[in-house]
């Protein structure tokens, strides 16, 4: 079975970073028993954030969170360094096809995308803009452009099969550093438009790396380097325990009323039981 791979590359003065995330996704639908749809949405979310992840230095992360009016609720998505971990609000949403194609920005509706950045040696960064069309890779693009100014290209795609198993999924970025030559831009602009959809090039085996080469044709380009993704939920049994050690007493007393406690993870959908004895302990 191939790697999930994320490839960083140049072309004349433009990084242009390109992955495929078929793997994770499909984990990460099956953790969520999600729909055709919710998966079309939630995997580019977490392709999207692992692209953007890819931009900051180690150690640094990203939340990425699309909330509208549309039946889906929410989709969010964490991502930090090589790993990336998500969530839909609603994982069983359902809407008739749009043109042919899944119709993630009907399941969306209307609202805001907001990015949050956590630095390593800074207080957090978030950011918010009004969603496009809540097809995500256009939102990610304009936030992007009008709330940290930073003129970039993303596309991304998922291709869910008649049985809802994620077939491929992935995507790239594309950004211009300052000083790039804006004929390279119009050169790259003619060869996006003269590319397929990402989800076709993966599904007929093209890798991160000959994506890249494919949007850079006719110009120098720069292979920096090659990694393998992942999906990865931060939580555990004992970051669980930390968390309720939070809780006042009155809160852990009332917790320890009942025979069992269980707490749920949105991000990987584990959940945790914890027994009335160990519930009461917290207080010691």
């Amino acid at each position: 079975m191939k790697q999930d791979i994320l490839t960083k590359g140049t072309v004349e003065g433009v990084r242009i970073y390109a992955l495929d995330t078929t793997n994770l996704v499909r984990e990460a639908c099956e953790k969520h028993k999600t729909s055709h749809l919710a998966s079309a949405a939630l995997g580019r979310a977490m392709t999207g954030a692992l692209l953007l992840a890819a931009t900051m230095k180690d150690a640094e992360r990203i939340g990425l969170r699309f909330k509208g009016d549309g039946p889906i609720e929410e989709v969010v998505a964490d991502a930090e360094g090589d790993s990336v971990r998500g969530y839909v609000g609603n994982p069983d949403v359902f809407l008739s096809l749009n043109e042919g194609k899944l119709d993630v920005g009907g399941a969306i509706g209307r609202g805001t995308i907001t990015v949050t950045r956590y630095l390593k040696n800074a207080n957090p960064f978030t950011g918010y803009c009004d969603l496009v069309d809540g097809e995500i890779a256009n939102d990610i693009t304009n936030y992007l452009y009008t709330s940290e100014q930073t003129p970039s290209s993303v596309a991304l795609g998922v291709l869910v099969n008649k049985d809802g198993v994620v077939e491929v999924a992935g995507g790239y970025f594309i950004q211009a550093l300052p000083g790039c030559d804006e004929a390279v831009l119009e050169a790259l602009d003619h060869n996006v438009r003269m590319t397929p959809y990402v989800s076709q090039l993966l599904e007929l085996g093209y890798t991160p790396e000959k994506i890249i080469q494919i949007l850079g044709k006719g110009l120098d380009v720069n292979i920096l380097e090659s990694y393998p993704v992942k999906f990865k939920c931060r939580c555990s049994r004992d970051a669980v325990l930390k968390t309720l050690l939070t809780l006042s007493d009155a809160d852990i007393e009332s917790l320890g009323e009942d025979d069992e406690t269980e707490v749920h993870c949105h991000f990987c959908n584990e959940r945790y039981i914890f027994t009335k004895e160990e519930i009461l302990n917290l207080r010691k």
